[in-house]
């Protein structure tokens, strides 16, 4: 009774945020903006599912294909989102609002403070 309503809530809660990734996915804006849907709540949702999986097979074989496909769900979806991100900005797509990308010659300095690698420090 309890087992069941374990790998019911799982299945329940995965599915949910599914859902919530691929709503995110047809509904928001731009290329950031899904590529974050797609990423995070299908990654949890998705993990859930093979959660209910293990906790239905145990540990024999498919418990631990369950367990191998969360492993690599986590090693694999932040480097994919982040290659996105990367070639998404490369080719040119443009932020929403008033976002923009850090300088890449800005320097942070233990203070909280920035300088730009083309000044020079007055500390001689």
């Amino acid at each position: 009774m309890i087992h069941t309503a374990i790998v019911i809530a799982l299945v329940v809660v995965g599915t949910f945020f599914l859902t919530v990734g691929t709503i995110g996915l047809l509904r928001l804006p731009n290329v950031y903006n899904r590529m974050h849907a797609t990423s995070k709540p299908t990654t949890l949702g998705t993990a859930a599912i093979f959660l209910a999986g293990f906790v239905e097979f145990g540990p024999g074989s498919e418990g631990l294909t369950a367990l191998i496909g969360i492993a690599f769900l986590f090693l694999t979806v932040p480097t994919g989102s982040h290659m996105i991100a990367r070639a998404a900005e490369r080719i040119g797509v443009p932020f929403l609002g008033s976002v923009t990308w850090p300088d890449p010659n800005a320097v942070e300095r233990p203070g909280g403070t920035e300088r730009t690698d083309d000044t020079e420090s007055s500390d001689d």
